[in-house]
């Protein structure tokens, strides 16, 4: 058996506090990047990655490794973590009061290029946040997670080819959104 299944043991059956450190030490990072990448706020990202693993080590009795690996257990709850942050009240209200003057630019970068890329991520952000939430888990997984379809496929228990459909689907859809802003 190796670590990481005896740490998950330990911390299932009496809370081993060893064991929970360790399972956040060798994921703590890889998660933090899954979400940065989604947000691209550092500071957020901190708060969403702590919370993720408080959350997974509250439920960490309801995981199950006949069906799947703790890893893919892991990108599953920060997904549903990252879809419950962008339709919560917080989320909205940081969208609407945020000010262009609390933007930090590093000396030598172009802030017209900068702020051009920031609006670009917050419209796909926007547009994958709108999609509906099995289709968005897909995405996030394929996207920011790296999973291949057919890991998403197992994970979501779903027929591969249906996994690519929604993909690809998903891509139109966004594609469309961010042209309909283009040609405006």
């Amino acid at each position: 058996m190796n670590h990481e299944k005896k740490w998950i043991k330990k911390v299932q059956r009496n809370g081993d506090e060893a064991s929970a450190n360790r399972l956040v030490s060798k994921y703590y990072k890889e998660m933090y990047a899954f979400v940065y990448k989604q947000t691209l706020d550092a500071e957020l990202s901190l708060d969403l990655t702590q919370e993720l693993f408080i959350t997974v080590l509250k439920s960490i009795h309801h995981y199950d490794a006949q069906k799947a690996a703790f890893r893919t257990w892991l990108y599953k709850v920060a997904s549903n973590r990252l879809i419950d942050y962008y339709r919560s009240k917080s989320y909205r209200y940081t969208t609407l009061t945020e000010q262009i003057e609390d933007d930090s630019f590093e000396d030598g970068m172009d802030v017209e290029v900068t702020l051009e890329y920031k609006e670009d991520y917050e419209r796909v952000a926007s547009l994958v946040n709108d999609l509906n939430v099995n289709v968005q888990q897909i995405v996030r997984l394929k996207l920011f997670g790296e999973y291949t379809f057919q890991e998403i496929a197992e994970l979501e228990k779903l027929a591969e080819s249906t996994v690519k459909s929604r993909y690809y689907t998903a891509l139109k859809r966004i594609r469309k959104g961010m042209e309909a802003v283009y040609d405006a």
